[in-house]
């Protein structure tokens, strides 16, 4: 007898719960940056719980008080989220849903998501992915609440150090996978060569953050995509 949608929904959320727990922490860094920059937790609030994507929002929240074109603001996340294209199509291979039904999992189609929907051994419909965004989706709106409410009440010195906890939390996303992945080592270097490159460089240091990010993005991830191409697997 196959499970009912109601069994799914609540396996999804329970599923979600991991992601929902590790989503908080680093929200919690995006609502004290907001607050630390002093937009307001609730306009950091409604950036959280319209976009739920981490390094597209910390990148947006600089280009906004950059003052930054709404050209370069839609490029440059559009070149940081890019990725969760791929990762919609490959989903949809295995989840058959209407047109609605796919706005609303896609809004919420993170990297943790995907990653534990792909995994699931049950089936995949509306249900189950709809628990499996929603605990995340708390979670990351919970966790920029409390980072802007929280930070609020702490020391000013307090509040100062914690400003380079975003920085601690990029290295931990970078080192990993750059260990054990040279294309991904090599992809970091280059970046940040070619960043201090357009830094330092009388003329090119003029070309806005939001610009240089997405040069430098495209250039390492092409270089790498050429050098380090993905090989297929020959079918028997």
């Amino acid at each position: 007898m196959a499970p009912s949608n109601k069994t799914l929904f609540l396996k999804g959320v329970k599923d979600g719960l991991p992601i929902c727990v590790g989503y908080i922490s680093v929200a919690f860094v995006f609502g004290m940056l907001c607050l630390e920059r002093g937009v307001g937790v609730g306009f950091g609030l409604l950036i959280s719980a319209t976009n739920v994507t981490s390094a597209g929002q910390f990148a947006g929240l600089d280009l906004i008080l950059a003052h930054a074109s709404l050209l370069e603001l839609a490029v440059t996340t559009l070149v940081i989220n890019i990725r969760y294209t791929l990762m919609s199509l490959s989903l949809s291979q295995r989840v058959h849903l209407n047109l609605w039904q796919r706005a609303i999992i896609s809004f919420c189609n993170t990297d943790e998501v995907f990653a534990v929907a792909m995994q699931a051994d049950n089936e995949l419909n509306f249900a189950y992915m709809l628990g499996l965004i929603l605990t995340p989706y708390l979670g990351w709106s919970l966790g920029t609440l409390l980072g802007g409410t929280v930070t609020g009440l702490m020391p000013l010195s307090v509040r100062s150090a914690l400003g380079i906890a975003i920085y601690g939390m990029f290295i931990a996303i970078l080192v990993p996978p750059a260990r054990r992945e040279r294309p991904v080592l090599v992809t970091c270097v280059l970046g940040a060569a070619l960043s201090c490159l357009f830094y330092y460089t009388p003329g090119l240091n003029r070309l806005s953050s939001g610009w240089t990010v997405i040069l430098c993005a495209l250039a390492g991830a092409g270089f790498a995509a050429w050098k380090y191409p993905v090989k297929e697997e020959e079918e028997p």
